[in-house]
């Protein structure tokens, strides 16, 4: 079974560990994982001034009257938008952490020799995200927004966006492409523990194209040409990059 398999990779030295004991290490990494982010919360919601100011920079790069036009319309909708860019931000400055407890829990089995990989790993996967995050931040949303703008204007209408929606926007854009780019951490996880074979992953390529399309245009956030293009293309270089990473893994196993 699934579970079996996932757990046969977190044994140590009990090769008969009970199913219960999984559970009481799962609930212990969701603690560590739960306080840890709450810790990054309270941090980042203290500058959370300085935390809208960044995310409005590119509607005001476009226009410098777009930010006095954001409105709120509920007396706590501020209070709300700011624990929410709290939460956000909290799980970008303390991702590193989180992939690091979540590693603990799945391969604590690991040997001494791959056990030296697992902070470069992090690290990656860290860098994976952050990179998401800034194509987003930089290159998707000012050209996003400014096709936004300019068909709204087109059609003689003002842009007064409710500042609830602007800021949900901004973070489920950078977030989803974020995560996306952690493709490659995934493959290579699943490849270790021998979910996904490089030959299945030639074999079905000229399937997981499409579908990758299909997902870019599921989370891009405007249905134009160009935002589409910006999900979708990383995606697909992040899947022939994970085919050549599992490649090398896989010959490296065999040489071993």
């Amino acid at each position: 079974m699934f579970q079996n398999r996932l757990f046969k990779f977190r044994e140590q030295q009990d090769q008969n560990k009970p199913f219960l004991d999984h559970l009481e290490d799962l609930r212990w990494m969701l603690v560590k994982m739960a306080v840890t982010l709450v810790s990054g919360m309270m941090v980042c919601f203290g500058f959370r001034q300085q935390l809208v100011k960044v995310l409005q920079q590119p509607l005001r790069d476009i226009d410098p009257g777009l930010v006095a036009n954001l409105q709120v319309f509920g007396i706590m909708d501020s209070l709300m938008i700011s624990i929410k860019l709290a939460f956000y931000a909290g799980i970008v400055i303390t991702f590193p952490l989180l992939l690091f407890f979540l590693a603990q829990f799945v391969l604590p089995a690991l040997t001494l020799k791959e056990k030296k990989y697992l902070l470069p790993g992090i690290f990656i996967g860290f860098l994976l995200f952050a990179t998401g995050v800034c194509i987003s931040y930089f290159l998707v949303l000012p050209r996003t927004l400014e096709f936004c703008y300019k068909d709204a204007k087109s059609l003689d209408w003002t842009l007064r966006p409710p500042a609830t929606y602007y800021f949900a926007f901004v973070t489920n854009m950078s977030l989803a492409l974020g995560l996306a780019f952690e493709l490659p951490i995934v493959v290579l996880a699943l490849n270790y523990l021998g979910f996904l074979s490089v030959d299945l992953m030639r074999r079905t390529r000229i399937y997981a194209i499409p579908m990758l399309f299909v997902l870019a245009a599921v989370i891009a956030p405007t249905p134009d040409p160009f935002t589409l293009m910006a999900f979708a293309v990383p995606l697909c270089l992040l899947y022939e990059a994970c085919i050549w990473l599992a490649w090398m893994v896989e010959r490296k196993r065999l040489e071993r």
